[in-house]
């Protein structure tokens, strides 16, 4: 909204905008929890349904596959797998990562959660951290229910200008990109990697005039671990990089208000550039199953400023093509991606995207215990699998 706003200023049609966006689960849940009915202040005339941005394909419904945690952790495991990371030494690489997360947020007064962890809390399974969709436990997942709301006030320079914003309390959007990698995840030629991430992280930055060693201040949309290295993986960010890839303190514990957590991280990253003028910050945005990316770079002093070209980012994205679905399929197939989901007593099911003889793709799935212990044990990428139809648009797993 922040960059719909800022074209429309740049196109002339608007000179001030004021996005806002608040969030209160947490005060729901309770509320919930205890049977107690809220007197909100200024209830809704009507209760109506707001629809998904974008439709999931009908084998994603049939296979369960319409979560962000199984998502999200489908393409930690296809990473980890194309660059030959063991599980155990990844799972150790997303504690530590995390860990340096929780050290931001219990410096950050508006964090929700303020508390300092090690990798091994993060990443240790117990009955406080059981596992949500494997590799993720708990601790490594974004929280929603959280209290929370933000609000950001952009301006042309004359307007600014005229209300007498004060010169040092300005913060100047440099460039910014959106796009989109293709809607449903079995449709993404390669899973361990995002390509408009990369195109839109670059078109940002080069719109700034800048390249990422001259970026001091990073917030990094962190709702899970893939999303983080996604993000490193297309901006060049090696492991030994001192720069913190949040300056909330990420979703996990800074909170991750579903309705707007780029609200705050910008906000943040606005209070950092106001304290060192001449730096350059950028924030980044990630939206339904790892498919929607933005990229914004910004920073205190002015520069010259011109709207995206979204269309030749997009085309380019779409130009690496995308694999077709097959809604049913039966035979020999080999994991591209997967993960088991649990419950609170343990393995419920497992997903899996598997590659088909010829380039297609499908969705599977299991139930079979033996069979999901041996997914979290090992890695699976690459193993060849027997499927068959398993009824009401299911592919089964069967060997």
């Amino acid at each position: 909204m922040l960059g719909k706003a800022a074209e429309r200023i740049l196109a002339g049609t608007s000179d001030l905008a004021l996005v806002v966006g608040a969030e209160c689960l947490a005060t729901r849940k309770r509320m919930k929890k205890r049977g107690v009915s809220v007197a909100w202040s200024h209830p809704s005339l009507e209760r109506g349904r707001v629809p998904f941005e974008d439709s999931l394909h009908p084998s994603e419904l049939a296979h369960e596959v319409f979560q962000a945690y199984l998502t999200f952790a489908m393409f930690d495991v296809a990473r980890r797998a194309h660059l030959k990371i063991s599980p155990e030494e990844n799972l150790r690489q997303a504690g530590e990562l995390f860990a340096s997360m929780t050290k931001v947020a219990a410096g950050n007064p508006n964090a929700w959660f303020r508390r300092e962890r090690s990798a091994d809390e993060l990443i240790d399974i117990c009955e406080a951290n059981r596992l949500i969709a494997h590799p993720y436990p708990k601790n490594l997942v974004a929280i929603m229910d959280v209290d929370m709301a933000s609000g950001l006030l952009i301006a042309s320079h004359e307007k600014a200008e005229a209300l007498g914003v004060p010169r040092d309390r300005r913060v100047y959007l440099r460039g910014w990109c959106e796009a989109k990698d293709p809607l449903y995840v079995a449709e993404r030629n390669e899973l361990w990697r995002s390509v408009a991430m990369k195109e839109t992280s670059h078109a940002a930055m080069s719109a700034a005039g800048v390249g990422i060693d001259e970026i001091a201040y990073l917030d990094l949309y962190s709702c899970f671990p893939s999303s983080v290295n996604f993000a490193r993986d297309a901006l060049g960010l090696g492991a030994s990089d001192p720069r913190p890839l949040t300056v909330t303190g990420g979703l996990p514990y800074h909170g991750g208000p579903g309705s707007a957590y780029l609200g705050h991280s910008i906000a943040t990253l606005v209070d950092r550039l106001r304290e060192d003028p001449r730096a350059f910050g950028m924030a980044s945005g990630v939206g339904m199953h790892m498919t929607n990316h933005s990229y914004a770079v910004y920073c205190a002093e002015p520069g010259p400023v011109a709207s995206p070209v979204h269309g030749a980012v997009q085309a380019r994205i779409d130009a690496v093509g995308r694999r077709k679905i097959r809604a049913e399929a039966t035979g020999s197939a080999e994991v591209a991606a997967y993960s088991v989901v649990h419950g609170r007593e343990g393995p419920r099911f497992a997903v899996a995207v598997c590659d088909l003889p010829g380039g297609d793709r499908c969705y599977a799935r299991s139930e079979s215990m033996d069979l999901m212990g041996e997914m979290v044990s090992r890695e699976f990428v690459g193993e060849g699998v027997e499927l068959t139809d398993g009824g009401n648009g299911v592919n089964r797993i069967i060997g």
